[in-house]
């Protein structure tokens, strides 16, 4: 059975406490690996470029094959063509072209990047858990806008929820420095970019559980 580092209150959408949880220590209090998590970081976001960038090169640029002025008798260096890349509008030498930038990055590496980052935050007290984000099952920014400004005031809040849980993007969509993700997209970047990480109830649960069956999986198999 996992051990627990702390037990944190979860509130309801008026700011009231309704239950506790416990943060595993499996997933909760690992070691930050700092440099690990850079080079997971740098993975996903190398991932993400498009890599489309392209220059043309000598034989791509218009114009002709023809001498711009004739070998002798002008005092000029001599050129062979229009499209040199010494001359206006021609080639470009060793300039970009489109390719892919993505890195290979073990999954256990990114695991453990995401386990470092989630540790050090709960390590500052950013994590926080909230039972509903909703009101009678209603959407209100309004509301979460003062929930989430009472318990996490710091500029960027990343928001995590299940899949189906509708009525709760519906009240933080609008939110400029709230961003969301769902608990099985949860990653080791955007953990890093966020000062506080609030989990639905039921989001929590799912993560923890998710990562406590690989765990016990991975140690069954060892």
């Amino acid at each position: 059975m996992a051990t627990s580092i702390d037990v944190i209150d979860v509130i309801d959408a008026k700011g009231k406490k309704v239950d506790s949880v416990e943060l595993p220590a499996e997933i909760f209090d690992v070691q930050t690996n700092v440099p690990l998590i850079h080079q997971v970081v740098v993975a996903q976001r190398a991932a993400a470029r498009q890599g489309t960038h392209n220059t043309l090169r000598r034989g791509e640029v218009s114009g002709a094959g023809r001498k711009p002025f004739k070998q002798k008798g002008t005092g000029r260096a001599r050129q062979g063509s229009i499209r040199a890349p010494q001359m206006k509008g021609g080639g470009i030498v060793h300039g970009p072209h489109p390719r892919d930038y993505s890195q290979r990055t073990p999954k256990k590496m990114i695991a453990a990047a995401l386990r470092g980052a989630l540790s050090d935050r709960a390590r500052g007290e950013r994590i926080h858990v909230i039972d509903a984000l909703a009101v009678d099952n209603k959407p209100s920014t309004k509301t979460v806008s003062a929930l989430l400004t009472s318990i996490a005031p710091s500029k960027n809040v990343l928001v995590v929820l299940e899949r189906e849980d509708a009525t709760s993007l519906k009240s933080i969509r609008n939110l400029d420095t709230v961003h969301v993700l769902s608990y099985d997209q949860l990653n080791a970047y955007d953990v890093v970019v966020s000062d506080d990480i609030v989990f639905s109830k039921g989001a929590f649960d799912a993560f923890v559980a998710f990562n406590t069956k690989s765990s016990n999986k991975e140690e069954v198999s060892a």
